[in-house]
C-alpha cells in the first residue's frame, strides 16, 4: 500500500516547502528546483534511466525525470524557483548538463549546505539578464490569459529565438515550462483563497480544470485531487496544512 503524504505546506516566494510525511509519486519533472531531506524511514529515488537509490537528502534540477516512494518516512521537500537565489545556487551543483540520474542527485546534496527550511531562502530574485527579469515580471502579470514567448519578446523588443535562449541560459529551463510552473504556483494560491479547482484553472490561464490537471501530474507526480485532499489552511500568508496526501515529490 502506497504512502500517503500528510505533512504542513508553505507556499512563499520563490519556494514551495513541505514537512511531514512523505508518500510517493509517479514518474515526473518539473520545472523548480527540487531538494528532499529524509528525517527517518527509507525514500528511494528512480531516473529516468531505470537507476534507483535510497537516499538521505537529494537535490533535484528542473526538468529531470524522477519518481519517489517512502516507506514509513519523514522529511521535508521544498521546490525552489528557478530565478531565486536558492534555486540559482542550487543549479549551480550540477556543472554539466543534464543532472539526471540519481547519483548525480545526491552528490549535489552532499555539495549543499543549505536547508530547505531555512527562513528567508526562496527570497525571489532578479534575473542576472535585464530581458529575464522583465520577461518574468510581464509572464506574472499576465497569468489570467495566454501567455507566449513571442508576444513577451516582441514587447521587450527581441526574437522569439534570442529570448528562448536567455531563458534556457539564465533559468536552466524552456520558457513555456517556466510559464507552466508559475500558473500551477498561482492555481495553488486561488485555492488557499476558496477558489475551486475549476476557478483556480480558469484564473491561472489554464485552458480548463483539466489541463490544470495534466499540468499538475507533469510536474508534482500526482493528481489535484490529491494534492489538495482535505486540505486546511493554517493563518498566516500562503501557508496550507493536508491532513490527507499533500504535495507529492515536495521540499
Amino acid at each position: 500500500m502506497e504512502q500517503r503524504w500528510d505533512g504542513s505546506v508553505v507556499l512563499e516566494a520563490g519556494r514551495l516547502l513541505f514537512r511531514g510525511r512523505l508518500g510517493t509519486t509517479h514518474a515526473h519533472a518539473h520545472a523548480a528546483v527540487q531538494v528532499v531531506v529524509v528525517r527517518s524511514g527509507t525514500v528511494e529515488l528512480a531516473d529516468r534511466y531505470g537507476g534507483r537509490l535510497a537516499v538521505s537528502a537529494a537535490v533535484i534540477p528542473s526538468r529531470a525525470t524522477h519518481s519517489l516512494h517512502a516507506e514509513d518516512a519523514q522529511g521535508t521537500v521544498a521546490y525552489y524557483d528557478s530565478d531565486s537565489h536558492v534555486g540559482r545556487a542550487l543549479r549551480s551543483r550540477f556543472p554539466t548538463a543534464p543532472g539526471d540520474r540519481v547519483t548525480d542527485w545526491t552528490a549535489a546534496a552532499v555539495q549543499s549546505a543549505c536547508p530547505p527550511d531555512a527562513p528567508g531562502g526562496g527570497r525571489a530574485a532578479a534575473a542576472p539578464h535585464p530581458a529575464v527579469g522583465r520577461a518574468i515580471d510581464r509572464v506574472r502579470s499576465r497569468l489570467h490569459g495566454p501567455v507566449t514567448l513571442e508576444e513577451v519578446a516582441t514587447a521587450l523588443h527581441l526574437s522569439p529565438s534570442r529570448l528562448g535562449h536567455l531563458f534556457a541560459e539564465e533559468l536552466g529551463l524552456p520558457f513555456p515550462a517556466y510559464v507552466r510552473w508559475v500558473r500551477i504556483r498561482r492555481a495553488i494560491e486561488l485555492v488557499r483563497s476558496g477558489a475551486t479547482l475549476t476557478q483556480a484553472a480558469c484564473g491561472a490561464g489554464f485552458y480548463d480544470s483539466s489541463h490544470l490537471t495534466r499540468v499538475v501530474h507533469e510536474m508534482f507526480g500526482m493528481a489535484p485531487s490529491q494534492l489538495l485532499r482535505d486540505v486546511q489552511w493554517e493563518p498566516g500568508p500562503q501557508r496550507i496544512r493536508p491532513s490527507g496526501p499533500g504535495l507529492a515529490g515536495a521540499p
